[in-house]
């Protein structure tokens, strides 16, 4: 298999909203399927996930596909987001067909929100329906392949990873089949992403190129965020969302494993993981482009490289955030602390 780079969302688009400044620190991130849809699971195994619509995608209920999801932040109220990409939808007349008039459709839009209330300094500075409309409005602008956006973007705008800024991040593979599998983060964990020890991220680990700061670097590290942890009101609730792509022809069901095995990638790069307090939530969408192959076991690669795909797009999402200081709090970044990477500094391992 070969790693690609971060922008081969199997054939699906991605758009961002975001909203900062002046109280706000927060957005929303969609992804468009092609025309006529692409087949949806879910898995959701934190103890407090904000979502909609994720009913609809169990393989023993009536819907079959659905035209995107949807990322945001705002906690709860966020998921009102959704309703600007269903408006979108429904006027191109893309949705479940409810009637005999081409019109008559409700489209299905699954969503899932992260906790980023008040990071900005405005509690009720948090996303709605427009703002779920200009992230579906750049999706359907954008063309596949375009590169994807990372760091603090869209839903992943005021997002916090542990005591680090955290963000949006995505990366894909191509295996030996030519099934693409590719994931998109948002990166809002109440774990940490960064092992206490030495100042080395959790999935750099399970990558096979752990970059190890200096003891001086992490020493410093260590200093700056005891200060700004003491700064910041704890956030009571915290996620990790996930939307795993292939162009793999996936059944629902299948489709429904991938979502399940995904959240092995966030366990790799997240400790701990799937807490009371996080709504950690993996989609998974299928456009259903190559074959998946044949035999019980043809599913195997591709789930193996879901959750490979969703640990390396986390590490991408802290190493691409960027920090921040205001009126909501003060969350240092990665990089800022500890640098680029290997080669900056540091030792590899």
């Amino acid at each position: 298999m070969t790693d690609d780079a971060p922008t081969d969302m199997a054939g699906l688009r991605v758009g961002h909203a975001t909203r900062d400044g002046d109280g706000w620190l927060t957005g929303t991130t969609v992804v468009l399927a092609p025309e006529g849809g692409a087949v949806a699971a879910v898995d959701v195994r934190g103890g407090g996930p904000g979502t909609k619509e994720t009913d609809a995608l169990d393989p023993r209920n009536v819907v079959q596909r659905v035209d995107a999801v949807v990322l945001t932040g705002g906690s709860a109220y966020g998921l009102d987001a959704a309703s600007g990409v269903m408006a979108w939808l429904e006027e191109r007349g893309r949705g479940v067909p409810v009637g005999t008039d081409p019109g008559h459709v409700v489209p299905v839009v699954p969503a899932a929100c992260v906790f980023d209330l008040g990071r900005g300094g405005d509690f009720r500075a948090r996303p709605d329906a427009a703002t779920g409309r200009a992230a579906v409005e750049a999706a359907a602008a954008s063309t596949p392949g375009t590169p994807v956006a990372e760091g603090c973007v869209g839903a992943g705008t005021g997002a916090v990873a542990g005591l680090f800024k955290g963000g949006v991040g995505a990366a894909s593979v191509v295996l030996r089949s030519g099934v693409t599998v590719a994931a998109l983060v948002v990166a809002n964990a109440a774990g940490s992403v960064v092992d206490p020890g030495t100042g080395a991220l959790y999935g750099e680990f399970f990558l096979g190129r752990v970059a190890y700061p200096s003891e001086r670097v992490h020493e410093a590290a260590r200093r700056r965020l005891a200060r700004t942890a003491s700064q910041n009101t704890p956030a009571p609730l915290n996620t990790t969302l996930a939307v795993v792509v292939t162009d793999a022809d996936l059944s629902r069901a299948q489709a429904q494993k991938l979502a399940g095995t995904a959240h092995d990638g966030i366990a790799r790069a997240v400790r701990p993981v799937h807490l009371l307090h996080d709504g950690d939530t993996v989609f998974a969408l299928a456009t259903g482009v190559r074959p998946l192959g044949t035999g019980p076991l043809a599913l195997n690669d591709v789930l193996a490289a879901g959750a490979d795909v969703v640990t390396r797009a986390i590490v991408r999402a802290v190493r691409a955030a960027e920090p921040v200081d205001g009126p909501g709090g003060a969350w240092p970044s990665y990089r800022e602390l500890y640098g680029r990477g290997a080669g900056e500094g540091h030792g590899e391992g």
